[in-house]
C-alpha cells in the first residue's frame, strides 16, 4: 500500500470533519469529500462517473423502500395521538409511586418507540403532555425534562429504527436480525432508566411525589389505550420474526396497518394523512441524502485502504480487545455530543466497522451497542438534540436538564457494559430466527 493513500485517506477524514464543524451539511460534506478524494486517488473521470451511479443506485435499491415505510407508520400512529393515551395507562398503573408520572413518562416512551422509528416523535408528543401533568405536582422540572429526553432515545433502539436500517445498507447486515437485536437491550435500558429515576426520587423525595391512587377496574379500563400499539408491534415484529415477510414487506405491512388503525379509531382525516405525507418525506429525504454522501465517502475510504490498515494496525499493537473497545466507545461519546444519530452512524460505520470486525466481534451486537452510544448523544452537551427540542417546548432551560440527565447517561453506560459483558442479550432472539 502506497503510504500516500493511507495520508490522503487520512487528510480526507481531517477535511471533513472541518467541513462539518463548519456548518456544512453532513450529507454534502461527506459527498464532497468521497468524490474529491477518489478523484485524487482513482482519477476525476471515475470520480464523475461515481457521482452519477451512486444516487441512482441508492434510490432505485428496493431495500431502501424500507425507510420511507416505517417512518410513514410511526408518523401516522404520532398523529393519531397515541402518546396521550400511552401516558395515561402508564400514569394509571405506576403514577402513585414516588416518581411515578415521570416513571409513566418512561414507559410510555418505550411503548412509543414500538412504533415510532426515531426519537423525536415521543419527545414532541410527551413533552407537551406529560410535563405540564408533573409540573402540576410540583416534579423537579429539569429531573422531568431530563428523564423524558433519556426515555426518549429508546426510539432508535427499540424496533422499527432507522439507526438499525442505516447501520444495515452500510454493513449489509440482515435488518430483521438488528431489529430483534434491540428487542432485550432496550427492555433492558428502560428498566435501568426506571430505577435511575426511583432511585434519584427516592434519595430527593420532593423532586418526584407520589402522584394519585388509581382503581383496579380504571388500571384494567385504561389497557383500551394500548392495543394499536401492541397489534401492530406483534403483527411487524412477529412477521418479521417468524419469516412470514421480509423486514421492506414489514414496514409496508406496518404502514398499511396504521393508516388501518388509524382510520379504525377515526383519527385519520384528510389534514392528518397529508400532513403524515410530508414529514415523511422531509425524514426520507434528509436520510437518503445522508446514504448517498456515506456511500460516496466509503468509496474514497475504501479506495485508500484505511480502515484495512488501521484494523491491521491496531491488531499488531496487541492491546486488549476490550481496551480498544473503550476507545472506540470514547469515540462515539466525543462524536455522539456534536452529531445527530443518523449523521453519527453514517460517518463513522465505514471508519470503524472494519476494526471491530477484525478484532472478533459480532457484527449484530456492535449495531446494537453503536445504537446505545449514539443514543447517548441526544441528551449529552453541547448540543443533545433532545434536550434542546424539550427546551424549546417547556420553556425549561437546556443548561438545567443537562445538569440533571448524566445520571441516565450513567444508566446508559451501564447498559452497553452489561450488553459487552453479556452479549448473550443482543444476540439471543436473533439467534432463534
Amino acid at each position: 500500500m502506497d503510504l500516500n493513500e493511507q495520508v490522503i485517506g487520512a487528510l480526507g477524514i481531517l477535511v471533513l470533519f472541518i467541513l462539518i464543524f463548519s456548518r456544512m451539511w453532513i450529507g454534502l460534506a461527506m459527498a464532497f469529500v468521497g468524490f474529491v478524494g477518489f478523484g485524487i486517488l482513482g482519477g476525476f473521470t471515475p470520480a464523475l462517473k461515481l457521482l452519477t451511479t451512486v444516487p441512482y443506485t441508492t434510490l432505485s435499491d428496493y431495500n431502501m423502500s424500507v425507510i420511507p415505510l416505517f417512518v410513514f407508520m410511526g408518523v401516522v400512529i404520532a398523529k393519531m395521538g397515541i402518546g396521550s393515551e400511552l401516558y395515561y395507562t402508564a400514569q394509571t398503573w405506576v403514577g402513585h409511586f414516588r416518581g411515578g408520572l415521570s416513571l409513566a413518562t418512561t414507559l410510555a416512551c418505550a411503548l412509543f418507540a414500538a412504533m415510532a422509528s426515531s426519537s423525536l416523535p415521543a419527545i414532541l408528543t410527551l413533552g407537551k403532555i406529560a410535563v405540564p401533568e408533573m409540573k402540576k405536582y410540583h416534579y423537579s422540572l429539569p429531573l422531568a425534562t431530563a428523564s423524558l429526553a433519556s426515555a426518549g432515545t429508546l426510539g432508535i433502539l427499540i424496533p422499527p429504527s432507522t439507526g438499525f436500517i442505516l447501520y444495515s445498507i452500510l454493513t449489509q447486515q440482515s435488518i430483521g436480525k438488528l431489529f430483534m437485536a434491540g428487542v432485550l437491550p432496550g427492555v433492558l435500558l428502560t428498566i435501568l432508566l426506571s430505577i435511575t429515576l426511583l432511585v434519584i426520587t427516592y434519595l430527593k423525595p420532593g423532586s418526584g411525589p407520589a402522584g394519585p391512587r388509581t382503581t383496579l377496574k380504571k388500571k384494567i379500563y385504561s389497557l383500551k389505550g394500548t392495543w394499536p400499539v401492541l397489534c401492530l408491534f406483534l403483527l411487524v415484529i412477529g412477521g418479521m420474526y417468524g419469516g412470514v415477510f421480509t423486514p421492506t414487506e414489514g414496514g409496508a405491512v406496518g404502514a398499511f396497518g396504521a393508516i388501518v388503525i388509524s382510520a379504525a379509531t377515526r383519527k385519520l382525516n384528510r389534514t392528518n394523512f397529508l400532513s403524515s405525507l410530508f414529514d415523511t418525506f422531509k425524514l426520507t429525504g434528509m436520510i437518503l441524502v445522508l446514504i448517498m454522501g456515506g456511500y460516496l465517502l466509503m468509496k474514497f475510504i475504501a479506495i485508500s485502504n484505511l480502515p484495512y490498515e488501521l484494523a491491521g494496525y491496531i491488531q499488531s499493537l496487541d492491546l486488549n480487545r476490550y481496551l480498544i473497545f473503550a476507545i472506540i466507545v470514547l469515540i462515539y461519546l466525543i462524536l455522539g455530543m456534536f452529531l445527530d444519530i443518523y449523521g453519527a452512524v453514517v460517518l463513522t460505520v465505514p471508519i470503524l466497522y472494519p476494526v471491530v470486525i477484525a478484532l472478533g466481534f459480532d457484527p449484530i451486537w456492535y449495531g446494537v451497542v453503536t445504537v446505545l452510544l449514539i443514543e447517548m448523544g441526544l441528551v449529552t452537551p453541547p448540543f443533545g438534540l433532545n434536550v434542546f427540542t424539550l427546551a424549546g417546548i417547556t420553556g425549561v432551560p437546556a443548561g438545567d436538564m443537562f445538569k440533571a440527565v448524566w445520571p441516565f447517561v450513567g444508566a446508559m453506560l451501564l447498559c452497553v457494559v452489561i450488553i459487552t459483558i453479556f452479549p448473550e442479550i443482543a444476540l439471543f432472539i436473533p439467534s432463534t430466527m
